[in-house]
């Protein structure tokens, strides 16, 4: 047998007459005077703003008190329920930060939230109101007629007194129903006004994702930068010195035998190779270039090496984010290797530019045509790369020719 099964008719009775009871009707009975409070607040900030809509009054002083005035009647109200209920309504969505309080402004008179907010404060005072009366008009009249029953019990008829006693009783004992029915209402008002409503809970999760994603991307280009400095300053500089010692050994050692000349020579090539593909390979990942000078030095070296010429043009006023110059720099660096591997080309152009929150990157090359994502990975990892930080990507490479890459990028 479970304990439910235990439980006695008195277990009952006491349970229903529980401290939880009291603090229902505590929750009932202080919701009037903060409702009230509210709405009266509250109507009279909007009355203000309404009749000096045309002078400085409202926007300086009347609407931004009813801005305020909202969310902190809002959080006295949570802290009501938290303290009564034990339950927590949790708080919507704020509006982005900005140090410009006319920006705060708006915002907050553009959330949805603080309209719903708004709405609860001038209904509470009907839900408080319906709660007082019938939860105090239970127990006043419950109160009222044991209290009659008492008085009257030397002097009246058995009935009468029975018949109060009874009508005690009952309101009595309605009292914690009738304070649990109130307070739901309340409850089911609150989480519906005063909650996060369904699309400031996606809201929030898409702002939530969008940071994580940020820290992701942060993450990724420092441990792209780490590992840039590292095979830099120690794997690149041992195949220096193993090239530079191989080169001098084949220009020393000419009296050896050609089996052992040809081997150093071969070694000497091979070193030189491995350096090549190293420093290609250190330069795609994150170049130093591009964290102390910016994306047109970086750009710059990328065109100076390309096996064919490349016209580059640079119009960024300011510099960005470290994580969008790395994408850009990324875009051109793939976009020149597809180039010179697949296109046929015999010349390239690079135009960058910097304008209204975003960078705008076009690489425009002669060659072959026919580039489609689909085929290749290269261009795929360049769709995935601008999609990382919520750029665009458009390819347009018929077959034929010529083909141009253009991209656009946030620059936030």
């Amino acid at each position: 047998m479970t304990g439910a099964d235990l439980t006695t008719p008195w277990d009952r009775i006491r349970a229903h007459w529980s401290a939880r009871a009291w603090l229902r009707t505590f929750h009932v009975v202080t919701g009037l005077p903060i409702a009230l409070l509210a709405a009266s607040v509250l109507l009279v900030l909007t009355a203000l703003s309404a009749v000096f809509v045309w002078t400085v009054v409202a926007p300086l002083v009347a609407v931004p008190l009813l801005l305020r005035a909202v969310p902190m009647f809002t959080r006295l109200q949570r802290a009501r329920f938290a303290a009564f209920l034990e339950i927590e309504i949790p708080p919507p969505p704020r509006p982005p930060a900005d140090r410009n309080p006319l920006k705060r402004l708006v915002a907050a008179a553009r959330a949805r939230s603080t309209w719903r907010q708004f709405a609860y404060h001038l209904l509470a005072p009907l839900i408080s109101g319906a709660g007082f009366a019938v939860v105090a008009g239970v127990w006043a009249g419950g109160l009222a007629a044991g209290t009659a029953a008492v008085r009257i019990s030397e002097w009246s008829e058995g009935w009468a007194v029975a018949a109060l006693a009874a009508l005690a009783v009952v309101l009595l004992t309605a009292g914690p129903w009738a304070a649990r029915v109130m307070t739901a209402l309340d409850v089911l008002a609150a989480e519906a006004l005063l909650a996060p409503s369904r699309s400031d809970e996606l809201v929030q999760r898409v702002e939530t994702l969008q940071e994580s994603r940020a820290e992701v991307i942060d993450a990724a280009d420092a441990e792209r930068r780490r590992i840039e400095r590292d095979l830099h300053d120690g794997t690149q500089q041992r195949l220096v010195s193993l090239a530079m010692k191989l080169g001098m050994a084949r220009a020393a050692l000419t009296d050896v035998p050609e089996p052992a000349r040809r081997t150093i020579e071969q070694a000497h090539e091979e070193a030189k190779q491995a350096l090549r593909e190293l420093r290609d390979f250190v330069r795609g990942l994150h170049p130093a270039v591009l964290n102390d000078q910016g994306l047109d030095a970086a750009l710059s070296g990328l065109a100076a090496q390309a096996p064919f010429p490349v016209r580059l043009r640079v119009d960024a006023p300011a510099r960005t984010s470290p994580a969008v110059e790395a994408v850009a720099f990324f875009v051109v660096s793939e976009a020149l290797t597809n180039i010179a591997k697949h296109a046929g080309a015999s010349a390239a152009e690079v135009t960058v530019e910097g304008r209204d929150g975003l960078l705008r990157l076009a690489v425009h090359d002669d060659g072959r045509g026919g580039a489609d994502p689909a085929r290749g990975t290269g261009l795929r990892g360049l769709a995935q790369r601008v999609g990382s930080v919520d750029g665009k990507l458009d390819i347009d490479s018929p077959p034929g020719g010529p083909t141009t890459i253009k991209v656009e990028l946030p620059c936030a």
